[in-house]
């Protein structure tokens, strides 16, 4: 989801609300369609590793915010201290965040086979169900025909 979307803006990046999705000179926006030897899939893994680069970029400046506004309740440092001590910060914010989001990715991972593995059971479960049903109703049928049959 793009930062548009998010705020409900709906529009792609390149969008502006004022030219309806032009870009400057009058050129739209490329859709998928339009698009030679795209598939779905490698869009939206292409779409992925490029959100995952901005949020990723997007945390790093929160970091830095951070660590400047920390520093800023520091006024006492010098500005070789208040350099450091803000490196040493985002340093830290950062580590603590990608350890955040790597224990996120296992999780998701982790749950991911294990809505598989009950969505294949759960299927396993509905086919023999309809088949069963199916036998049931054709044993039923056969034994009615044979019934007519007979008189």
């Amino acid at each position: 989801m793009n930062e548009g979307t998010r705020r409900g803006q709906g529009r792609r990046s390149g969008e502006d609300a004022g030219t309806g999705g032009e870009l400057p000179g009058g050129a739209g926006l490329p859709h998928l369609d339009d698009m030679p030897g795209a598939d779905g899939a490698a869009m939206d893994r292409a779409i992925n590793e490029i959100e995952g680069f901005l949020l990723w970029e997007a945390e790093k400046d929160r970091a830095r915010l951070r660590a400047e506004a920390f520093c800023a309740g520091l006024p006492w440092l010098t500005d070789t201290q208040r350099r450091e001590v803000e490196q040493h910060y985002c340093r830290d914010q950062r580590d603590a965040a990608w350890a955040y989001l790597e224990r996120i990715a296992h999780r998701s991972t982790t749950l991911r086979t294990e809505y598989e593995g009950v969505y294949r059971a759960l299927r396993r479960r509905l086919i023999t169900a309809v088949l069963s049903g199916t036998l049931a109703v054709a044993a039923l049928v056969a034994v009615a025909v044979a019934g007519m049959a007979v008189r």
